[in-house]
């Protein structure tokens, strides 16, 4: 005779994991189980001894710093697991106490009562393409950063560059040419420089290996069709496909945009509807650069010799909806722009179309599927 289902919620830090169990039946009680340290051995201990009447166990957690080991752990021992965003977590308007106890019983009892949602948990090698993408992206940050520092030290001793290409070749000649009168003062402006030629060169170290992790990679060939796309080159693409995963999951163009957190925010009730800015839900970084590739919609239609070089090995089909997209996507622009809306609004507007064009090419690439049926 089976022992029914027993619903377990993991609240996962860093050395410890909370566990508490809810057995099948609304009325049930969901029990606290104990502290267990976070390691796989311990973990699969504590799971025997729960299971131990032959119940059918599952699993949740919420995706934290501490990734998805304990996911493909559970995978590859055969429990059944689900990772959540914390985002999505129901809460409670008048709950204010907040415990680990109380949050693995949280999870185990919307779990049992099929509440929570599941976030897509990439592969090995879908996560290595993305942990690139973040460590360029990083750099990038670190970069910029360590511009603003070297110019805001000159803006503070009066050095101002006339010229107009900033951190150009007659830039970096004007740079060379700064004196300071004293010694230590000139070491610091010297290390300024240096840390931002570190940078640079570790920004192109990461560009090398991400095209060369890309040219191996499952889902190279949709990072190739996306760069059809005005405004979308290699860093773009590749973005967008690392971060927001298998987009076959998704079954609308809606679902996308809504995914991506470009949808309007609506608080409506009876007669009176009220919508605000996006929801900025779901990945930041794909947003971000959707937000940044809109902007090239600005300019009117066309094809230069960039994009027709990038396109010259993509199939006609995929090239015929880029097209579609540029001419839609820039008159869209013009035509927002010229009713008057601000200007971030006409780009949030033409990012989240330009997500389904998005989704209708990768539909249209083989690439998909195979990651979809992994």
């Amino acid at each position: 005779m089976s022992a029914g289902k027993k619903f377990i919620g993991l609240d996962v830090h860093q050395d410890t994991i909370v566990i508490a169990i809810a057995d099948d039946g609304v009325d049930r009680e969901v029990r606290y189980f104990g502290t267990i340290a976070n390691r796989p051995e311990a973990l699969h201990a504590a799971l025997k001894k729960i299971g131990q009447d032959g119940a059918e166990l599952r699993v949740c957690y919420e995706s934290g710093p501490c990734g998805f080991v304990i996911y493909r752990f559970l995978a590859k021992i055969g429990v059944a697991c689900i990772v959540i965003s914390p985002s999505s977590m129901p809460r409670r308007p008048g709950d204010r106490i907040k415990t680990d106890r109380r949050d693995a019983q949280t999870l185990a009892r919307l779990l049992r009562a099929g509440e929570l949602v599941a976030v897509w948990v990439p592969d090995e090698a879908h996560e290595a393409v993305r942990d690139v993408v973040r460590a360029r992206r990083q750099a990038k940050d670190e970069l910029g950063s360590a511009k603003s520092a070297l110019k805001s030290f000159l803006l503070r001793h009066g050095r101002r560059f006339t010229g107009k290409a900033i951190w150009g070749k007659a830039h970096w000649g004007w740079l060379s040419e700064q004196k300071f009168a004293f010694r230590h003062q000139q070491f610091v402006f010297e290390e300024y420089k240096r840390r931002i030629h570190d940078l640079m060169d570790r920004c192109s170290r990461l560009d090398d290996v991400l095209r060369e992790a890309v040219s191996g990679w499952v889902l190279g060939p949709l990072v190739h069709a996306l760069q059809a796309l005005r405004g979308i080159k290699l860093t773009a693409a590749v973005t967008l496909v690392a971060e927001i995963g298998d987009l076959h999951r998704f079954d609308s163009p809606k679902q996308l945009m809504a995914w991506l957190g470009l949808v309007p925010a609506e608080h409506s009730s009876g007669k009176r509807i009220k919508r605000g800015e996006i929801t900025r839900s779901g990945n930041a970084a794909a947003r971000t650069m959707l937000i940044e590739s809109a902007w090239h919609y600005r300019f009117p239609a066309r094809e230069g010799r960039s994009l027709v070089n990038r396109n010259a090995e993509i199939p006609e089909h995929i090239r015929a909806i880029a097209w579609k997209a540029q001419v839609r996507l820039c008159a869209k622009f013009r035509r927002l722009a010229a009713s008057g809306k601000q200007t971030v609004k006409v780009v949030t507007a033409v990012a989240r179309e330009l997500a389904g064009f998005i989704w209708d090419i990768a539909r249209q690439t083989p690439a998909v599927a195979v990651e979809a049926r992994r």
